[in-house]
């Protein structure tokens, strides 16, 4: 019987992870990259990708806005010209406006569902064909407590999230017939950028840690694993799947 090991071994992939300047996005391409995976980190703020992959072999970055529907096509061949088309597809970008229901802007619904949801859409479309010819491929997609539940002031991210699961069940039944697979994971609180309101107030952050099965709240490397699974080789029979990484917050 082979290792068990190997089948969390990424050498040889490419992976490309979009949101990789800050929060699991940053996480997520360090820990790939120690799995062997060779990294493109995208996202807006070059200094910051910059600091992330300086020093590291097989890892470069690509700056970019991800909603920019006219670059699209210059943005696919800046990712794939240092180490080929990606294998590996992590969509870590994300924003949440927290605006309330009466105070939603048609700006910031506009853009919560571009950056989560249309944008991870069609870049992964635009990079589908390679995959195909290898007839190997995954793609992760990130949902959110919110895919599932309502919070205040997150109608429009949450209708993003609740779209994401669908839009991951739907790349499952397109796709993984050319042995490409499709999941999303849901991350309950975790210390990032887009939940620092949330950590900044203890009160509000002990109450959730209180709501989860496992009695505190995410930290980084708790992702590292779901992630490498949905990553490699492990889960090859695994599709269509929203993976809630969460301490247990949506079993209560």
């Amino acid at each position: 019987m082979a290792d068990p090991r190997s089948l969390f071994d990424l050498s040889g992939r490419v992976a490309l992870v979009t949101g990789a300047s800050s929060g699991l996005g940053h996480r997520a391409a360090q820990i790939l990259h120690e799995a062997g995976a060779k990294v493109v980190a995208l996202a807006r703020k070059e200094a910051d990708l910059q600091a992330l992959t300086e020093g590291l072999e097989q890892a470069t970055y690509v700056a970019a806005d991800i909603t920019d529907r006219g670059a699209q096509n210059d943005l696919v061949s800046r990712i794939a010209a240092p180490f080929g088309a990606p294998d590996i597809i992590v969509h870590a970008a994300g924003v949440n406006r927290r605006q309330t229901a009466d105070d939603v802007t048609q700006e910031g619904w506009d853009q919560t569902l571009e950056v989560n949801l249309t944008a991870p859409f069609f870049l992964t479309q635009a990079m589908i064909p390679a995959m195909k010819t290898k007839s190997w491929g995954r793609i992760v997609n990130f949902a959110s407590l919110q895919t599932t539940r309502a919070f205040p002031g997150g109608i429009a991210y949450g209708s993003s999230k609740a779209a994401v699961g669908q839009m991951t069940r739907a790349m499952a039944e397109a796709w993984s017939c050319h042995g490409i697979t499709a999941n999303a994971i849901g991350p309950g609180f975790f210390p990032t950028e887009l939940t620092k309101p949330v950590f900044d107030d203890p009160e509000r952050a002990n109450r959730n840690a209180a709501q989860t099965c496992i009695g505190r709240n995410g930290r980084l490397d708790d992702m590292d694993g779901p992630l490498l699974f949905l990553c490699s080789e492990a889960s090859r029979f695994v599709t269509g799947q929203v993976l809630m990484v969460d301490g247990g917050f949506t079993a209560k």
